[in-house]
């Protein structure tokens, strides 16, 4: 009687263990990434944000182009591709990465990019019963997978940054960056099934930081010091101050506290869709966060 007891006893322990480790499992977040990483200095502090956070499974990291920009350079989705491989080794971190476009969707025929970014959305949308993805550039990737295979639509949900949406007069504009990387990419999102959450870059706008603050805080990494090299060594090094919008992104979806959003009926040229948009970031926070996250951050 007293070895069943204790063989109760140990099977009571396991099973505590077992649900633990089931319940800590579901709180992992898993989600793909799609990045122009090659086109400015904040997908590097974004990325490395996201893929420092224990609460968040990044399953792939894609690779997008930035090559309608006027100061492109050939091959810009490689180039991405490239330096999403570089931050990782930096950070000792094994995560799928594919290519993704070359360029912005076809005019006319079929105008999906078709690319083994697009085939891995496809791939795991079918596989899930809702697929999440942190979109930091051009939506060509996630745009062309819906085009090509339409019925995963109402199975994604896309956190992008991008627009500038007047909150008042409900006015969405397209004139920025990200939007004109591929403007039929993100019409056609807004046509589709597809849960959007965007945060304009007039919101994302307060995540201005100084090089003096950045460096002051993180320098002593090592991972700091390879995010410092990537501001001094791109094309506009020079300045002193800029704007981390990726990072706004990926900090409100990691701690959606940080952030407070609105639901917005975009007009009848714009999809007549409901719309998540964040409508304001504690900008403080998200870099108090991230330093924090930094500091404690080791390499596998």
């Amino acid at each position: 009687m007293l070895k069943f007891s204790r063989f109760l006893k140990t099977m009571g322990l396991v099973l505590i263990i077992l649900i633990g480790f089931t319940a800590k499992s579901q709180q992992v977040r898993k989600i793909i990434v799609d990045a122009d990483t090659g086109n400015e200095v904040d997908d590097f502090y974004a990325l490395a944000r996201i893929l420092m956070e224990p609460s968040v499974e990044v399953m792939t990291l894609n690779a997008a182009h930035w090559q309608t920009s006027h100061w492109t350079i050939d091959g810009s989705m490689e180039n991405s591709h490239r330096l999403n491989q570089q931050l990782l080794g930096e950070m000792g971190l094994e995560v799928k990465t594919l290519r993704g476009a070359t360029a912005r969707m076809y005019d006319w025929g079929d105008r999906a990019q078709h690319s083994a970014a697009a085939y891995e959305i496809i791939a795991k949308a079918k596989t899930s019963g809702e697929l999440t993805i942190l979109a930091l550039g051009a939506l060509t990737n996630v745009a062309s997978a819906v085009y090509i295979e339409p019925q995963i639509a109402k199975k994604l949900k896309v956190h992008w940054l991008g627009t500038t949406m007047d909150f008042e007069k409900k006015v969405l504009k397209r004139n920025d960056f990200n939007p004109l990387m591929d403007p039929y990419a993100l019409d056609f999102l807004l046509d589709s099934e597809v849960e959007m959450h965007i945060m304009p870059v007039n919101v994302a706008v307060d995540m201005q930081i100084d090089f003096e603050e950045l460096e002051a805080k993180t320098e002593q990494h090592f991972l700091g010091k390879f995010l410092l090299e990537r501001w001094i060594t791109h094309l506009d090094g020079s300045r002193r101050n800029r704007v981390l919008w990726d990072l706004a992104l990926i900090a409100a979806y990691i701690h959606p506290e940080m952030a407070s959003t609105t639901q917005v009926q975009t007009s009848r040229d714009s999809g007549n869709k409901m719309v998540t948009f964040y409508n304001s970031i504690n900008a403080k926070a998200i870099y108090q966060d991230f330093y924090t996250s930094l500091l404690a951050f080791e390499s596998e």
